[in-house]
């Protein structure tokens, strides 16, 4: 699967799911850049694995719900690398598991635009870019959330519905310039943000603790999402576009 002289931007790269996905882009022959909101010191630690691996690899400060900071992003990887071949949609954030009577509209808002809007934002500037490419291709990020609504989430499987509605729509505006655009929806993964989850839903501290039940007898991994991902952009996957890949395991417990 290979990624040769292509460039990736992988938006919340520094740990978790945007981490597994860079690292995997350069295994397969990708320069990447890292985005990150505020942990310079986790994007550096990517940077330096990417590095090990012989790509180059660029850390980019860039909070994406800022159409701003998207800008200065995009322009900054386009003159480091001079072009971007691949865009992952990764950077995400909680919501905190209230009803919607009780929800602040605050984080409603903080939600939908770090999910949903930042992806509109960094997707439309990648384009130009990708456009020039003899390929290009858009992952968002999305989570099996939005297969089973579940109460007391709203924000987060609005934000995910969006980003979804986002992807489905740019896969026919794009395809006639050669850029496939395609969902993975990860369901529980091994990462801080689903450490924290499993902690607030059933005060559990370790979450090795639910392998026996997990499909296959383990919790998802980051490094699951990623083979998806490499897979999507890869030459085998040339001719898929416009689909969602949900990652969990085949459980029917996902709302």
């Amino acid at each position: 699967m290979s990624s040769e002289g292509r460039v990736a931007l992988v938006t919340g790269s520094g740990r978790g799911i945007g981490r597994a996905i860079a690292l995997a882009l350069a295994e397969d022959g990708a320069d990447v850049a890292v985005n990150y909101r505020s942990d310079a010191e986790a994007a550096a630690e990517t940077v330096a694995a990417i590095e090990k691996l012989g790509r180059r690899a660029l850390a980019v400060q860039a909070s994406v719900d800022s159409v701003e900071d998207d800008e200065r992003m995009v322009d900054h990887v386009i003159d480091e690398f001079g072009h971007i071949d691949i865009l992952v949609n990764n950077a995400g954030i909680a919501s905190r598991g209230r009803f919607v009577a009780d929800t602040n509209p605050d984080e409603l808002l903080r939600v939908m635009a770090t999910h949903a809007l930042g992806a509109h934002h960094v997707s439309r500037l990648v384009l130009p870019s990708m456009r020039s490419r003899p390929r290009g291709d858009i992952i968002m990020i999305s989570s099996v959330a939005s297969l089973g609504f579940a109460p007391g989430g709203a924000p987060y499987t609005m934000a995910k519905a969006a980003l979804e509605a986002l992807a489905f729509t740019l896969a026919k505006e794009e395809r006639d310039n050669g850029i496939r655009v395609n969902v993975v929806a990860p369901g529980l993964v091994d990462t801080d943000m689903g450490r924290r989850l499993v902690k607030a839903v059933t005060g559990i501290t370790d979450i090795r603790k639910l392998d026996e039940n997990s499909p296959f007898g383990r919790v998802c991994r980051p490094e699951d999402i990623a083979n998806m991902v490499r897979f999507l952009v890869s030459p085998q996957a040339e001719y898929i576009t416009g689909q969602k890949m949900n990652i969990h395991g085949g459980s029917a417990n996902v709302g």
